[in-house]
């Protein structure tokens, strides 16, 4: 399956540290998972501390809900603004949203869009 990944980026490496273990538990679970704000914010693609750059990231990261199965929001330590977007553009396009944690015992909850 081919899963988009949400989780918190910025705020510091405790936050990419976070979001490799959201990509770790996808593959453990056999999905396929993309984590565009891990991959396009390497040095020398794209800072995401300017704005006009964060913000031509998330449109090209728009480009790969359509073709996605779900999308994974890992809920561990909270949603971002940056998050919600993409919450609500794979909403729009009928996505089914998965919640997760990885850090306790939560059961997974399953959004299916209408």
């Amino acid at each position: 399956m081919r899963v988009i990944v949400e989780s918190p980026f910025a705020g510091g490496f405790a936050n990419v540290k976070y979001s490799r273990e959201c990509i770790r538990d996808c593959l453990a679970r056999g999905e396929s998972p993309f984590a565009s704000h891990l991959l396009y914010t390497q040095k020398g693609i794209l800072d995401d501390k300017v704005p006009a750059e964060r913000k031509r990231g998330m449109e090209a990261a728009a480009g790969w809900v359509e073709g996605a199965d779900y999308i994974a929001v890992y809920m561990d330590l909270g949603i971002t603004p940056g998050m919600v977007v993409g919450i609500v553009r794979a909403t729009k396009l009928g996505k089914v949203i998965r919640l997760r944690w990885i850090r306790n015992d939560r059961r997974e909850q399953i959004i299916e869009s209408d």
